[in-house]
């Protein structure tokens, strides 16, 4: 391995730069231990993916730290006929990386035509994009002029601006998709901060600096800071931790159980001994983690008929404590769940306004004795599925149940056969988490709308209530902000009185990085924005 990669960095370096002009200290690498699959944006679905693309492409609209929509390419733009008709006004200094696809010049202006074609290609069912969806609510796109370009929809719907922030929604110029075909997932051409270099894949993929990007500093110095970009590819995370450790990687995201403890505290802090070396990035990420029942009575329905009854599913949700479980598993990266479905992050993120479930085992208890199974006699045993990587969090809360008489049978399935089985309601009870597409509450509370049953849709406990959906339609049209995050929190309240979900705890984006790394943030849907990224010269190059 050393040797492969010692044979890589010479090529790497004789391809992009003569030793004498190539700024080593200046590369920021990182680890992607689940590996990147492609760089094409239309199957940027997974975080490997849309890191990687991050750092290639750009779009109309961007998301700053606040989870605050702000221009990209499109410098401004207008929202008209309540909230149907959307005009953005673009800049007209992109430039496109060069590429062989271009021929005489290598590289072009970016124009209108550019976002109809790559919008035209998402939404293509000769495509079968994965982020297809994101135009759903879309009528038709029009081209005013080289920069200008128009966006209808066939109905309001206030967080169309978020999703046009997703990767999916990236520009690709038509030129390098023809040239490169079905190989354009590994020769990415865009308009981004970094441009693509090579990529062996499972091993090495680098990104250089691309010295015509469009976007400054706020001193009007040219972004990005930073010479080069190199994501390595070690499966293993115990050892990319070492790696670390040892000043060959620049970032480590999020905590592995092999390295929890010995990099944090209880308390979730940094242990003592890389407090001088190493810095931390903490805020929090849209991703809830839950436990979810399947609710539907219907005929042939897989659900447990116990668990169908209101009052055990609300004694399980008050029995096991939460607080604990994070400090004990978790070393308090996320905030346990007492609320509802919407995490803090958002605006509509409100515990006291959306009463949810702490540790209450006395209220527990009275409620099987409600439901007919006083200290859980009579409750059959309850299977719950989980993959191996909550295994911990799932035993914790079988211990925790059967203090109270609640049989939990904790059983272990592959992470592919177990999203198969919850798509199709073949799993009574089951371990899942959901992370927002686009920060707007409404992403969190289509779980529980009656028309997005699995598999049809997200709703995968299958829980239907009236008076929930006529909120949810209600909310999708209402363009007054405020009272949408009031709606919000009705319909989180509603859905979490009728527990057909138990959430465990709100996740938390945590980056390690040494004290050398500048301007290493982000934003709660856990995107990595290089761009403003600083690296500090060792010592030694500065003497």
């Amino acid at each position: 391995m050393r040797i492969l990669f010692a044979l890589f960095g010479f090529i790497f370096l004789g391809a992009c730069s003569s030793p004498q002009s190539y700024d080593e200290s200046q590369i920021f690498r990182y680890n992607e231990a689940a590996g990147i699959t492609s760089l094409d944006p239309a199957f940027a679905r997974n975080q490997a993916n849309i890191w990687g693309v991050n750092q290639l492409f750009n779009g109309l609209v961007q998301m700053d730290n606040d989870l605050q929509v702000r221009a990209c390419i499109a410098h401004s733009w207008e929202i008209s006929d309540s909230g149907r008709s959307y005009t953005f006004h673009l800049r007209t200094d992109v430039l496109f990386h060069k590429n062989p696809c271009f021929q005489s010049p290598e590289q072009r202006k970016l124009t209108a035509e550019d976002f109809l074609y790559s919008f035209e290609r998402l939404r293509s069912s000769d495509l079968a994009a994965p982020g297809s969806w994101v135009f759903q609510k879309v009528e038709d796109f029009k081209v005013i002029n080289d920069s200008t370009f128009h966006i209808r929809l066939q109905e309001a719907f206030p967080p169309f601006l978020g999703i046009l922030s997703m990767k999916y929604c990236s520009v690709v110029p038509r030129e390098a998709v023809e040239y490169y075909g079905a190989d354009f997932r590994q020769n990415p051409v865009g308009t981004g901060p970094f441009y693509f270099k090579i990529w062996v894949e499972n091993e090495k993929l680098v990104l250089r600096r691309n010295n015509e990007y469009f976007e400054n500093d706020e001193t009007g110095t040219a972004l990005p800071y930073l010479e080069s970009v190199a994501i390595s590819f070690i499966p293993d995370k115990q050892s990319a931790f070492l790696e670390f450790v040892k000043g060959e990687l620049d970032l480590v995201s999020g905590i592995d159980a092999s390295y929890k403890d010995e990099l944090l505290t209880f308390s979730g802090e940094l242990q003592p001994k890389y407090q001088d070396r190493f810095a931390v990035y903490r805020q929090p990420y849209l991703n809830t983690e839950y436990l979810a029942f399947l609710v539907d009575s219907t005929e042939g329905s897989a659900a447990n008929p116990a668990l169908l009854n209101l009052k055990v599913r609300q004694a399980i949700n008050y029995g096991f404590d939460r607080k604990k479980m994070m400090k004990y598993l978790r070393n308090n990266i996320g905030t346990p769940a007492i609320g509802g479905m919407i995490p803090r992050g958002l605006q509509a993120y409100d515990p006291e306004k959306i009463p949810g479930y702490s540790f209450n085992p006395e209220k527990a208890a009275q409620l099987l004795v409600e439901a007919g199974y006083p200290g859980g006699k009579g409750l059959p045993e309850i299977n719950l599925q989980t993959n191996a990587s909550y295994l911990d969090l799932c035993e914790y809360i079988q211990g925790e149940l059967t203090s109270l008489g609640i049989r939990l049978q904790v059983e272990v399935t592959p992470p592919s056969t177990l999203r198969q089985a919850i798509a199709t309601s073949k799993v009574p009870f089951f371990r899942a988490s959901w992370i927002g597409d686009y920060p707007d509450a409404e992403n969190y509370l289509s779980l529980f709308y009656s028309p997005n049953w699995t598999p049809g849709g997200p709703n995968y406990s299958h829980f239907k209530n009236e008076q929930f959906d006529e909120w949810y339609r209600a909310a999708a049209s209402q363009t007054n902000d405020s009272l949408r995050v009031r709606m919000y929190q009705k319909m989180d309240s509603l859905m979490i009185s009728q527990a057909p979900v138990v959430p465990l705890y709100y996740d938390q984006v945590l980056r390690f990085y040494p004290k050398s790394i500048e301007g290493l943030q982000g934003n709660a849907m856990n995107m990595l924005d290089l761009k403003r990224v600083k690296k500090s010269k060792p010592l030694q190059d500065l003497n």
